[in-house]
């Protein structure tokens, strides 16, 4: 979508327009992931301490109107487990902006074509094994066949595209990178294979259990001929298959970083704004909402934080600082 003509770009230090807000609207989550979140202890935010659906309303609005914004995501956690998503769906899709979501799918059978009435269009669905006990391993959760399920609803609902998000892991899951690229074929989904990144719930970043983009290419490739797809600010490199059979996507966050091309920003369910998945330093969004300040304040909060915009997030590099918080807490 073109941004609103009066809105006012907003520019990062390194000349990047942030135009793309993912919102967290819940810390809580109904699989433990390994590389997501510790299988016991989690400390889960208070529900006060939660935004409210007139809070984040409002947060996006001024994020769309003032500043053209174009995209959002909503992300947890789990989305599907905040009660009444669809209403907020409603909301925010009202702004006339592209809402996209991103779920493990478990639940996804309950809710989709209610989603899909209320304005959503796209979604995510995170999927790391297609192998039972493997899946059960990852997710601590043996809910395979409702992930699958999930799938086959976000279709038969319209959303489209319907796209299955894979975080590959040497010597965990990298034996299925052609057996994704079949189900993707088969199922008509896009499937999109996610370099591992540094935001598992240990404490250990691990880089040995990095696949790097180029080898799932040439894997894929050597059993299915695929060609490159040019390629915008989005943070997924495409590529189609030569017979016309649908596409794939690889997003190399730590072999080949997309920071250059970076136009997002995010904030997590009670109200703090980080812009950059991997930052150290947040900013109170809900402090001001709840004190009923007026948008002007928002605003000037809003380009003070993106004035703190890193140029990219280091992983792999001596001065990378590792965010202290899991993916989970922050917002995928």
């Amino acid at each position: 979508m073109q941004p609103q003509s009066s809105a006012e770009d907003l520019i990062d230090p390194h000349g990047r327009t942030v135009r793309d807000l993912r919102i967290s609207v819940t810390d809580r989550c109904n699989f433990r992931c390994q590389y997501c979140m510790p299988a016991e202890g989690m400390q889960w935010l208070p529900r006060e301490e939660i935004l409210s659906f007139e809070e984040i309303e409002r947060f996006a609005r001024i994020c769309t109107e003032h500043f053209g914004f174009d995209g959002i995501r909503l992300t947890g956690g789990e989305p599907l487990v905040r009660a009444h998503l669809p209403e907020l769906v409603q909301r925010l899709a009202s702004l006339n902006v592209d809402i996209a979501l991103t779920t493990n799918g478990a639940t996804l059978r309950l809710h989709a074509a209610a989603l899909a009435k209320a304005g959503l269009k796209r979604i995510n669905i995170s999927l790391d094994s297609l192998r039972r006990d493997r899946f059960l391993e990852l997710t601590r959760r043996d809910e395979l066949d409702r992930v699958m399920d999930g799938i086959d609803s976000a279709l038969s609902a319209g959303l489209n595209p319907v796209k299955i998000n894979v975080v590959m892991m040497r010597g965990i899951n990298d034996d299925e990178i052609v057996d994704f690229a079949r189900f993707g074929r088969e199922k008509g989904v896009t499937v999109r294979f996610i370099e591992f990144m540094p935001l598992e719930a240990g404490d250990v970043w691990n880089e040995s259990l990095v696949v790097p983009a180029e080898e799932i290419v040439e894997t894929i490739n050597d059993a299915i001929p695929m060609e490159p797809i040019t390629r915008g600010s989005e943070p997924a490199e495409r590529w189609r298959y030569t017979d016309g059979n649908g596409e794939v996507g690889v997003i190399a966050s730590v072999t080949r970083p997309f920071c250059g091309n970076c136009d997002r920003v995010r904030i997590t369910a009670e109200g703090q704004f980080r812009t950059c998945l991997f930052a150290v330093d947040e900013f109170d969004m809900r402090t001001l909402l709840r004190e009923e300040a007026d948008d002007n304040k928002l605003v000037e909060a809003i380009k003070a934080a993106v004035g703190t915009k890193w140029a990219g997030h280091s992983i792999g590099q001596v001065n990378f600082i590792r965010p202290s918080r899991t993916m989970s807490q922050i917002g995928g």
